[in-house]
């Protein structure tokens, strides 16, 4: 078997909130050993990381990046695990076996999608395990209303049925149906409870934007929680939320000081990404945001949206299409401050909502590398973990590095220890955890990626290894290299 010993590095263990100079010993895609201490390196490959900050690798609960081109971008961002369970896939089995045959970068699952389960039940609509398929629903009316209760009885026993196969819970797209029946969230959530599985909501309007809303969206996941006993993981709270984050958040937390089971994601960008179909970007809806036509820019193209005619033509031309929406002004130090405060909020987990990559020519992916230019994603997708550390960490001092660890690394992992116990060795730094680890170099760590140039990978990923081998070494990429393994739920 083959040993490495990561030496001399300063190793954040997230879970016991330490940090230390110690040698961190691998062998058999798991940590044999963290020894403060020199390991003796007899039949072992060293590896110096004086200097250094090792810790586990990132565990992305929202990732929307299905390639091999989006993984290698993710993984000079830290990230080891890429889950996308917001949106989710259907069928599962297909989705796990056409990532498995093209070969993963990095760790990778589904939720059950909702979505695609209303699509087919709602609107006629077969799933294709296909993100680029869903999206294209978001513009689709049919699948967005009430349900009869047959029809809730069917796309419910769908989730069932992907649960039994594996699904790391449900992906909840509520913000795209945000007019149906507020009971059928309910009766998603006591399905999840049942089947000891958690939900993974991108909530309906605020009540702030939208006073006729049936529900306020963030109360809404607070009060299933309480209703049903579900784990509840509230989405992007940023991006929801915008400048109502505070009272958002607040409510949030007397959920849990009450005893909900209510996690919460956040990213540190004021602009969000979608499809230009979606409800909340219809022209009569945009100034309950204090957004305008203008606020939409189009991926691919760049096209700034002039006005509602535009935007209008836009949606009906191709309503999947995906565009950038810039919600807060980074500019203003009052709105960079509300973006500090989700990701300071007491556990809050950092998550990216990483976006599919495409070229002029229509590729998805490509296993060049470096990457061909002209691709157009969300800055996000290549730096939301850099960047969330730079800020944090570096910039600010809000989270020491055993804290930005327990953020990126730790919490989301533990949110899937119910539904998936290969989890429960992710997310730590300690013997018997799963070798998934990178290694910082504080001094140099930060995001590139811009609107203008989306796919320039972040700084500072001296290391990644996953499953106990090396992706990125030295700061260069391994391009033989496609560890990823998949990780799927257990049924309850």
């Amino acid at each position: 078997m083959t040993t490495t010993i990561l030496r001399g590095g300063r190793v954040a263990d997230p879970a016991a909130g330490t940090e230390a100079v110690a040698d961190v010993v691998i062998r058999d895609g798991s940590v044999l050993a963290v020894s403060r201490e020199p390991v003796p390196a007899t039949d072992a490959t060293v590896v110096d990381v004086s200097g250094l900050v090792v810790g586990p690798g990132f565990v992305d609960l929202h990732s929307h990046v299905h390639s091999i081109a989006g993984q290698r971008l993710q993984a000079f961002d830290g990230v080891t695990t890429n889950l996308d369970l917001e949106a989710g896939l259907m069928p599962l089995e297909r989705a796990y076996a056409e990532a498995a045959a093209a070969g993963r970068v990095l760790n990778y699952g589904f939720s059950a999608s909702w979505t695609d389960a209303r699509g087919q039940v709602l609107a006629g609509l077969g799933p294709t395990a296909r993100f680029d398929a869903s999206a294209g629903l978001l513009g689709n009316l049919d699948w967005q209303r009430t349900s009869s209760p047959a029809e809730l009885t069917a796309w419910l026993g769908l989730l069932e049925r992907e649960l039994a196969d594996g699904a790391l819970g449900i992906g909840v797209l509520m913000g795209y149906a945000p007019r149906s029946d507020p009971a059928e969230y309910l009766a998603v959530a006591r399905l999840a409870a049942t089947a000891g599985a958690p939900t993974f909501t991108h909530v309906r309007e605020l009540v702030e934007a939208d006073p006729t809303t049936p529900v306020d969206g963030s109360s809404e996941v607070a009060v299933a929680a309480a209703e049903t006993g579900a784990a509840m993981h509230h989405c992007h709270v940023n991006s929801t939320s915008r400048r109502h984050v505070d009272r958002v958040l607040r409510t949030l937390e007397q959920a849990r000081s009450a005893g909900s089971r209510v996690t919460v994601e956040a990213y540190p960008y004021s602009m969000g990404s979608t499809s230009v179909g979606a409800f909340f970007l219809a022209p009569e809806r945009l100034p309950a945001w204090g957004l305008t036509p203008s606020s939409v820019v189009m991926l691919g193209t760049g096209e700034r949206v002039a006005d509602v005619r535009r935007l209008a033509e836009l949606r009906e031309l191709d309503p999947g299409a995906t565009c950038v929406i810039e919600f807060l002004d980074e500019r203003d130090e009052a709105d960079r401050a509300l973006l500090r405060r989700a990701l300071a909020f007491p556990d809050a987990i950092v998550a990216s909502d990483a976006m599919p990559l495409e070229w002029p020519d229509h590729r998805h992916d490509t296993r060049e590398w470096p990457l061909p230019p002209g691709a157009s994603t969300h800055p996000r997708t290549a730096g939301t973990f850099a960047r969330s550390l730079r800020l944090m960490v570096v910039e600010h001092g809000v989270w020491t590095w055993p804290e930005a660890f327990r953020r990126c690394s730790y919490l989301p992992a533990r949110v899937l220890d119910e539904v998936a116990p290969s989890m429960r060795t992710k997310g730590l730094l300690s013997p018997g955890a799963d070798a998934d680890l990178v290694v910082l170099d504080p001094e140099t760590l930060t995001d590139h990626a811009t609107v203008t140039d989306p796919v320039r990978p972040s700084g500072g990923v001296r290391h990644l290894v996953v499953g106990g081998t090396f992706v990125i070494r030295d700061g260069v990429l391994d391009a033989d290299a496609y560890p990823g393994r998949p990780v799927r739920g257990v049924p309850a």
